[in-house]
């Protein structure tokens, strides 16, 4: 019964967060909106894996949560960088005439 209402209670947390997903207002939130969301789909698979007796679930839900984590990051290094390796084009400063 508990994690019946666990269940119901992170998957209403999990609707809230594609409301602040879908309404931004910047970029920045959308991508915070995203990782929320990754987070609660961890725990509903863990508690998922505790209501049907499946406890490997909970290696699912960790790898989930590595991928989430390293998502994140490359989306952010990108919205920062413009690129996801090593490589950065950095623009070459303009001479300033004296």
């Amino acid at each position: 019964m508990m994690f019946s209402v666990a269940t119901i209670a992170v998957f209403m947390a999990m609707v809230l967060v594609l409301f602040r997903l879908f309404a931004g207002p910047t970029l920045y939130d959308r991508v915070l909106a995203v990782n929320s969301f990754g987070t609660h789909t961890v725990l509903l698979i863990g508690i998922m894996g505790f209501l049907f007796g499946r406890p490997d679930f909970l290696d699912i839900a960790l790898l989930y949560a590595l991928i989430n984590f390293v998502g994140t990051i490359a989306i952010l290094k990108f919205f920062r960088y413009r690129a996801i390796g090593d490589h950065l084009h950095i623009e070459p400063e303009e001479e300033q005439s004296s």
